[in-house]
């Protein structure tokens, strides 16, 4: 029995995440999908948001950016079904993430935002992680919120969050 086109999206899109030791925003699973022109950016997010509903991947949003993971239901439905996935989209996917490994990490691994503290301050949260790992992590205390958004836009840069890093280091292994 062949699978449905929709079936198929949300299968890929578990392999996906299967196959990296980081979550994928919503902009770089639909990069491949548009990329290698299997279907339209609607499709994809129906496809998340049912993965979602149907307790296969998990969602989780930092600053108006979407984060999926795959969960341990999907992991186990990817196993049984895993091999209904056509060999030429599996080797499409695997190419697509040896391709853009360096800059798929690189865009999860850096980590801002900022949240309202019961004294009326904000706290921005910003950190570094390379898989599991979390290479630094940062809260500073702002009295205002547009500074606290240039804070964590700052941090996303990743050469100024490199340096920040390596300032840090530094300073404390002298």
């Amino acid at each position: 029995m062949a699978l449905s086109a929709d079936t198929l999206y949300k299968l890929v899109i578990m392999h996906m995440l299967n196959k990296v030791e980081f979550p994928l925003t919503n902009t770089q699973i639909a990069q491949f999908f548009l990329e290698e022109e299997y279907t339209n950016y609607f499709n994809v997010q129906k496809a998340l948001t049912e993965l979602i509903e149907d307790d296969f991947v998990f969602l989780n949003v930092n600053r108006n950016t979407s984060y999926y993971h795959l969960t341990s239901e999907g992991r186990e439905s990817l196993k049984f079904f895993e091999n209904r996935i056509p060999g030429s989209m599996i080797d499409d996917v695997d190419m697509f993430l040896i391709n853009n490994k360096y800059e798929l990490r690189n865009e999860v691994g850096i980590v801002a935002d900022y949240y309202r503290v019961s004294n009326g301050d904000y706290v921005v949260h910003c950190q570094v992680k390379e898989g599991d790992s979390t290479l630094i992590e940062v809260n500073v205390a702002t009295p205002d919120r547009n500074i606290a958004s240039k804070m964590c836009a700052a941090w996303e840069d990743k050469d100024r969050s490199q340096e920040i890093y390596q300032y840090i280091i530094g300073k404390l292994t002298k």
